[in-house]
């Protein structure tokens, strides 16, 4: 779905997210009605050929030098990294592939490369405060002194907020490596493993050769048309085929709100949908707010 959203005067746009379920779906060629289970099996199938290339890009990554490659905003030759992390990842020539004799198109290889270019990019700040904490370990890991609060504060991002607990959860974590191997790690890349791929789709990393989201009849329901494959190892494109999923509209999402394309996700048997939605709300003003206490 790519209208524009229609802003009055005064009016500046939001995006937010909902959740929803499929609960069924139809394969547009045959017109085969698939049940909520039949329809979580394709998903998955789907899901476990995004996860396993993205598992391999993080494994294949997991270092400071390529971190910092990423966290860096510009290529080998000094023009800035595209916003989306799988084109940055492209930019850099960070490429993956199903495994042998499995045929994906090129939209599931950009869900892989978003998911990993995303976690990729989210581990800078790890590093970072990991770096920190090195710097300037203490004499006693259980208990710094006044001054030593002072050097690990001034030595990790942003570290005069930073909540104490996050950095002495930091500290126990590296004196258990230095209790188990006799020395601290190098960096956050030796301290911890690659991050997990997780069973998901990132939809909003396609486009409409891999799926779309539109509006039918009913303004309170949309139809997602994905290409989801009818076999866990699919050989050819004909493993693969179109299926119509209606989808109900979360009753937290505005009327006349954009809907963007969802992630997929398979809990419990079930297709969880997290539906990104943009909407209009008034602009922010510069004096007379209502005060509210908001908690993530």
């Amino acid at each position: 779905m790519s209208r524009r959203l229609p802003l009055g005067e005064g009016e500046t746009a939001r995006t937010a997210c909902a959740w929803g379920l499929l609960r069924s779906g139809v394969v547009e060629k045959s017109g085969e009605v698939l049940s909520a289970a039949v329809l979580a099996e394709r998903v998955g199938w789907a899901a476990d050929l995004v996860s396993g290339m993205a598992a391999g890009l993080l494994s294949g990554h997991w270092n400071a030098a390529d971190v910092d490659s990423l966290a860096s905003g510009v290529d080998a030759g000094g023009r800035g990294l595209p916003s989306n992390a799988w084109m940055a990842l492209r930019r850099l020539g960070w490429t993956t592939a199903p495994a042998g004799g499995v045929c994906v198109n090129d939209r599931i290889v950009r869900m892989a490369q978003e998911q990993a270019g995303r976690l990729l990019r989210s581990a800078t700040w790890r590093a970072d405060l990991t770096t920190g904490v090195l710097a300037t370990w203490p004499a006693d890991p259980d208990r710094r002194t006044p001054g030593e609060w002072d050097a690990v504060r001034a030595a990790v991002p942003d570290g005069k907020h930073l909540p104490s607990g996050v950095i002495r959860s930091r500290t126990r974590q590296i004196a258990a490596f230095a209790g188990r191997y006799g020395r601290l790690p190098v960096d956050v890349f030796e301290l911890e493993a690659a991050p997990r791929a997780a069973r998901m789709l990132l939809l909003s990393a396609c486009d409409g050769q891999q799926a779309t989201l539109t509006h039918g009849g009913d303004p309170g329901r949309a139809l997602l048309r994905v290409q989801l494959p009818t076999r866990p190892d699919p050989r050819s494109y004909t493993d693969w085929s179109w299926v119509a999923c209606p989808i109900t509209r979360p009753s937290t999402v505005p009327p006349g709100a954009v809907l963007h394309l969802p992630t997929l996700r398979v809990h419990q048997g079930r297709v969880h949908a997290d539906l990104a939605y943009t909407h209009a709300v008034p602009a922010a003003r510069r004096s007379g707010h209502t005060i509210a206490l908001g908690v993530d």
